[in-house]
């Protein structure tokens, strides 16, 4: 047909894409063909004269037996994960002018009556066929897959369905966009060497070289957050901290062409109208059908629980941080503003604990970290991972390593993609290229994984040298990669992170305990020009400071939380103006005062573009179980291999074959109680009997 590479088999290292042949030009081909080719298969199965069983319909349904069923997976991959890490205008344009083909696709495989109808008669004869458990939890799945999509609907509900999905998937886009250029547009252009005070040397060279970068002279901060991060917690200028804390907390609200005041009342409001075109009182309903939570009202108990237990200790961190900044005012009225925390409760760390997170960086060379982290996956499971020059990437900045199991079998691929640039999102995610399955055949198709971070990058000077919360960064996504990783289930829908939204960040969350491990630490951490390790009584200091701002950290996480049930729990359309109602959804986990003409929502990527409507919680959620999962490597041992792999086994490589509190449970031996994370905190815990996380 072409010579586009997405239409042969590929010859690469372990099938991975050849993004060295791959161009802008094959997409919109291989997206047209891959649609016209699922169509095919589509009319093969609904025109199938046998009686409808699992595996002539099911099964083909989510199989990707050959390379002519998996174009459209393939080119999907590939361009969804590149719109997010390596975008441009062009890739851009054409998603605007894809997507609502894409979602009128979608819309009439999980609208055909005829498929359903299949579906449906294997439903309701599933005790004809002899299903193992992960056959029968994929077949219910399959069935209220359909259901939820809107199969049970009329001909007008499904009309109606594929309106507001089609613009649902344009208003996500356009929300992402804007943002992204929004933040990409500024930049804090320093000429005046004194408008440098208090930031650090490193901060300084990464500012220099990002002027270079631009074409200017002297020194460009940016709101990417290995500049916008030690800004605000260094920069001894206030006028410029508050400069930058505006720049970015009035982000895509300004009347521009980035404005998304309008495009998040929009989202909601489809949101809410598609639940109750559904059957379900709120868009929050409808999510918590298929979560851990099972409720909005639980999620509401589950945050009021946080918000009775963490809010006065909060209000203690930040009266102490006030006082400390009024001391060296020497001004009692000194009044404490967002642009001023990361700086004074940065001092104030320096004072009380003689710490700080650059004291750290010579000994975080990125390439150690990397090892570090390596060798941490051999440790726990045995795995290694050996980088693979041969194995093509989509940009010069990404690495990709072949992995191999303990036993040396091929497990995965992974990429690493460590720094930002121009056509990359903010922020750090784990996604995968290919997943996890295995063919009827008895072939397990292993997955290719990726992390995608925008840490610190190297200067002339000096390598990439992290932060300690950059290596936690690192520490989480590997977390989540590991989850893919070790998937080893029968269907593709199951494997790895196809998981409820409130257990995904488990694996993840549970892998941040060991960044401040001191023999976790002493295995890579060492000074990048003198090769000595972190001084004893470094890591003794970084000790005392497990509880500074810990409740302060947990009730802005809580405000989130409240912040995205308030949108998502709504029952009538939403007719209220988008930055007074920020403010009154979270304003009783809010600690510090809340300044007018800032707003959150317009930015708020996971609840508005991302999958975490109505589920932002899931962090929260997801720490209380690591807290009390991560109980059982304390009391065995953090490095415990027989731990980890019970760990592996009922967790990593389960993925959505079960419900999650029964894998939960199978590894932990009972359900999860938020005792673990208050004394980790150093949260008083109720002298009562310890309340279980809602099933």
């Amino acid at each position: 047909m072409s010579n586009n590479p997405f239409f042969k088999p590929f010859n690469t290292v372990h099938e991975t894409f050849p993004f060295d042949e791959i161009k802008f030009e094959h997409y919109e081909e291989a997206f047209m063909e891959g649609m016209r080719r699922e169509k095919e298969r589509l009319e093969r199965i609904i025109n199938n004269p046998e009686t409808p069983t699992f595996g002539n319909t099911i099964v083909i349904v989510e199989e990707e037996e050959d390379d002519y069923y998996d174009l459209l997976d393939n080119v999907e991959s590939v361009f969804g994960n590149l719109m997010s890490a390596e975008t441009n205008d062009d890739m851009e344009d054409l998603a605007e002018k894809l997507q609502p083909l894409l979602t009128q696709h979608s819309n009439d495989i999980s609208l055909n009556p005829k498929l359903f109808e299949r579906v449906k008669y294997i439903y309701e004869h599933k005790a004809d066929e002899n299903l193992t458990e992960e056959e029968e939890k994929l077949l219910i799945d399959t069935y209220q897959g359909f259901v939820r999509s809107g199969a049970l609907l009329d001909e007008a509900g499904k009309d109606k369905l594929r309106a507001l999905t089609e613009e649902a998937g344009m208003l996500s886009l356009k929300f992402s966009e804007n943002l992204r250029k929004e933040k990409k547009a500024f930049m804090l252009h320093i000429t005046d060497e004194a408008d440098l005070s208090g930031l650090k040397e490193h901060d300084i060279e990464m500012a220099k070289a990002a002027a270079k970068e631009k074409k200017v002279d002297g020194w460009v901060f940016t709101l990417d957050g290995p500049s916008y991060g030690p800004f605000m917690s260094h920069s001894d200028k206030r006028e410029l901290r508050e400069k930058m804390y505006m720049a970015y907390n009035t982000l895509c609200i300004k009347d521009n062409e980035y404005n998304n005041l309008d495009i998040c009342k929009r989202i909601v409001n489809i949101r809410l109208e598609l639940s109750q075109l559904l059957g379900y009182k709120s868009y929050a309903d409808y999510v918590m059908e298929h979560r851990m939570a099972k409720s909005a009202k639980n999620v509401k108990e589950f945050l009021d629980t946080l918000i009775k237990a963490y809010k006065k200790p909060a209000q203690n961190d930040v009266k102490e941080i006030r006082d400390y900044a009024r001391k060296l005012n020497k001004d009692r009225k000194f009044e404490l503003k967002p642009w001023d925390f990361s700086y004074y409760s940065h001092k104030l760390q320096i004072e009380k604990y003689n710490i700080e997170s650059d004291m750290f960086r010579p000994y975080l060379k990125l390439e150690n970290v990397i090892d570090g982290v390596f060798g941490l996956a051999n440790r726990l499971y045995g795995i290694t991972f050996e980088e693979n020059p041969d194995i093509q990437v989509y940009h010069p900045d990404v690495k990709a390593y072949e992995v191999k199991d303990k036993d040396g079998s091929y497990l995965a691929v992974f990429y690493a993609d460590f720094f930002p640039r121009e056509g990359k999102q903010g922020g750090a995610w784990m996604t995968e290229f290919n997943n996890q399955w295995i063919s009827h055949k008895g072939v397990n198709h292993r997955p290719h994984v990726s992390v995608v971070m925008n840490f610190t990058k190297p200067t002339e000077d000096k390598p990439s040298l992290l932060t300690l919360g950059e290596v936690e960064t690192f520490l989480h996504e590997f977390g989540h990669s590991l989850h893919g990783m070790f998937a080893n289930t029968r269907f593709g829908a199951m494997s790895g992170t196809s998981v409820f939204w409130d257990f995904v960040e488990l694996p993840s969350q549970i892998m941040e305990n060991y960044t401040a491990n001191r023999e976790f630490l002493n295995t890579f951490a060492f000074h990048y020009e003198t090769g000595k390790p972190v001084p004893k009584s470094l890591l003794a200091r970084l000790k005392k400071t497990k509880h500074y701002l810990a409740a302060y950290s947990c009730m802005r996480q809580v405000s989130f939380g409240l912040l995205d049930m308030a949108y998502y729990s709504i029952k009538k359309p939403f007719d209220k103006e988008i930055i007074p109602f920020e403010k009154k959804a979270w304003g009783r986990a809010m600690i510090m005062p809340q300044l007018p003409g800032t707003c959150m929502t317009t930015q708020f990527s996971h609840i508005m573009s991302g999958g975490y409507a109505a589920g932002y919680y899931s962090y929260k959620w997801a720490e209380v179980l690591e807290a009390d999962a991560f109980s059982v490597f304390k009391k065995k041992g953090v490095f415990n291999q027989e731990v980890a792999q019970s760990f592996r086994d009922n967790i990593l490589s389960k993925g959505g074959t079960k419900d999650p509190m029964e894998l939960y449970v199978a590894f932990r031996g009972q359900e999860p109680t938020v005792d673990a994370l208050m004394k980790r905190n150093g949260i008083k815990v109720p002298a009562k009997k310890a309340s279980k996380a809602k099933k």
